[in-house]
């Protein structure tokens, strides 16, 4: 029976992998756990894979596993934990930003609290302040109010879960960071730990704005998940309330200017009169909007149940390979 399954997602970090797997090894076979460990390439354009081959006939307990191509970072992380066999799963970035050696740490809080998800937490962060750090604060309070789950470091990557409950969620868009949300909504528990972190030395960050972008698009997608997934009328009847309510009182604004005109002929009713083509672009404008919002999220759900119930992947694997245990 493994007890421990470390998943690593790997993108164009064909430096790092000789190190990484070195590091891994070193700490898991030193914890003295029935372990493996499952680097996903995500249709890496180096030569991470060649560089995952070679190691894997020299390093014990490793499991390949290569995309057809680049699907991004959360659908290599699902492919890894569909793969995994572990009763624990840790998942940690190829970068080697995060340290191996935390790995025992998280795992034994794990276990010891009872928790079903340990988050590390990137307390000491080695990344440039304005770019990385600042964002990264401003998000996870963000992620944190959306979301109710109150924890500092939803961007790292480094976490343990009990497999019983990261089996039960899946996983879509750039969601691997909203995790810790995600497993609440199932029922789990959540804490927080002081992890390491490292500056990088090879390679390069693949975050950008783009993906800011596609993160925000997805919480928004979260928040509908964990809140209104059971009664969508919920969040549309209130926006439909709020519009309704707001469009009423303009309404009757405007007649009332109307009659004050023709009883009294005062300027703002003669102004409104005139030009009430501004009027009606404001209010189309904002029903395009809510209709906009309202078609994301019922395609979301549209897409989610038209890959669940086919059980279909959100990848698509080349190749395999395992190494002798």
């Amino acid at each position: 029976m493994i007890e421990i399954s470390v998943v690593v997602p790997v993108y164009n970090e064909e430096q790092n992998i000789v190190p990484l797997c070195e590091q891994l090894t070193r700490v898991l076979t030193g914890y003295g756990r029935k372990y493996e460990v499952i680097l996903v390439d995500d249709g890496s354009t180096d030569g991470s894979w060649q560089k995952m081959l070679e190691v894997s006939n020299y390093t014990p307990n490793l499991k390949l596993i290569r995309l057809r191509r680049n699907f991004g970072q959360t659908a290599a992380m699902s492919a890894g934990l569909h793969a995994a066999r572990g009763k624990i799963i840790v998942t940690i970035d190829a970068d080697l930003q995060n340290d191996p050696a935390d790995i025992p740490k998280l795992v034994e809080h794990l276990e010891k609290s009872g928790c079903d998800v340990v988050s590390g937490w990137r307390k000491e962060r080695k990344d440039p302040f304005w770019t990385r750090r600042f964002p990264s604060i401003i998000a996870n309070s963000i992620i944190s109010r959306f979301t109710g789950v109150a924890i500092h470091d939803y961007g790292c990557t480094l976490k343990t879960y009990r497999a019983d409950v990261i089996k039960d969620i899946h996983l879509y868009g750039e969601m691997h960071r909203f995790i810790p949300a995600l497993a609440k909504w199932v029922g789990g528990t959540i804490e927080e730990v002081e992890v390491a972190h490292r500056p990088r030395l090879h390679g390069k960050s693949k975050y950008g704005i783009d993906r800011t972008i596609r993160v925000v698009l997805d919480l928004i997608t979260v928040k509908f998940l964990l809140q209104y997934s059971k009664g969508p009328m919920q969040i549309f009847g209130k926006l439909g309330l709020w519009f309704g309510g707001i469009g009423a009182m303009v309404l009757l604004f405007i007649v009332a200017a109307h009659l004050s005109f023709l009883m009294f002929g005062t300027e703002l009713g003669a102004g409104l009169i005139k030009r009430p083509f501004w009027i009606m672009t404001s209010f189309m404008l904002m029903f395009f909007g809510v209709q906009f919002i309202g078609m994301g999220l019922l395609a979301e759900i549209q897409i989610r149940t038209w890959y669940e119930s086919q059980s279909k992947p959100t990848y698509i694997i080349r190749e395999k390979k395992e190494s002798a245990d």
